[in-house]
């Protein structure tokens, strides 16, 4: 996994900056009713998605948590005094204080255990009855666009994945959370390269792949001859789900 603290100042330029959070904002606002008074942003980063969460509805009192300092500190510079530093896990706030909940690119990097598990459940008790809960899912699934570097990379092991829909579902369901949408939202300015991704192969991005192992080595190679290889191939399409609880 990466380190987010030392990540932090490079973070947005290198994922498509301001446009790509303009469309994950939106798309994230169109499944939170109209009503909502206040929201919390888990695991919110640098804060470049939750700063346009607020700006995007005055009403709407927006906060954000993080468990990075790195990221909280950026955060907290674009939200004056709306950012914690927090463990989505176990999150600071009584139960039922949030008429919504949202948490955007986290549940795919929670593979130990049932982390995955207790960061819906932990929304779900912060949530009051009648919030709703909006997620990404099957964020990793979202980069196989069909492109050749995808062709590349088509035997590479795999993990399970933490966000997959069927598990959040699941895992939601149990928390008695109802499934009532879902949308989704073009990751702009993300669209991989083949020389781009052979160098994110080499820095240990893809987690089934350490960094100098062989078979890296093997697939780095075969992306650093394919033609244009700074060309960006399509850019990922991200989806979302929204879960209602009860009251």
């Amino acid at each position: 996994m990466l380190d987010y603290d030392k990540e932090a100042d490079v973070y947005d330029s290198s994922r498509g900056g301001e446009p790509r959070a303009a469309a994950a904002a939106d798309a994230v606002l169109g499944l939170v009713p109209d009503g909502a008074r206040s929201l919390l942003d888990v695991a919110c980063g640098t804060g470049i998605v939750t700063r346009r969460l607020a700006a995007a509805r005055p009403a709407l009192r927006v906060t954000g948590a993080d468990l990075t300092y790195g990221m909280a500190r950026m955060a907290a510079a674009r939200l004056p005094g709306r950012v914690v530093l927090a463990d989505s896990r176990r999150l600071p706030f009584p139960d039922g204080t949030f008429d919504a909940v949202t948490s955007v690119w986290l549940l795919h990097l929670l593979d130990r255990g049932d982390d995955m598990g207790a960061v819906v459940a932990e929304c779900a008790r912060v949530l009051r009855p009648g919030g709703v809960y909006v997620t990404t899912v099957d964020k990793a699934a979202a980069h196989d666009v069909g492109s050749d570097i995808d062709a590349v990379l088509a035997p590479r092991p795999r993990r399970d994945a933490p966000d997959a829909s069927a598990r959040v579902e699941a895992r939601a369901a149990e928390q008695g959370l109802d499934l009532v949408g879902g949308a989704s939202f073009t990751g702009l300015g993300q669209g991989r390269s083949p020389r781009g991704t052979a160098a994110d192969l080499r820095r240990g991005w893809f987690t089934q792949l350490p960094p100098g192992a062989p078979l890296t080595e093997r697939f780095a190679a075969e992306l650093e001859v394919l033609p244009d290889p700074d060309r960006r191939r399509p850019d990922p399409v991200f989806s979302l789900r929204a879960f209602r609880k009860p009251g």
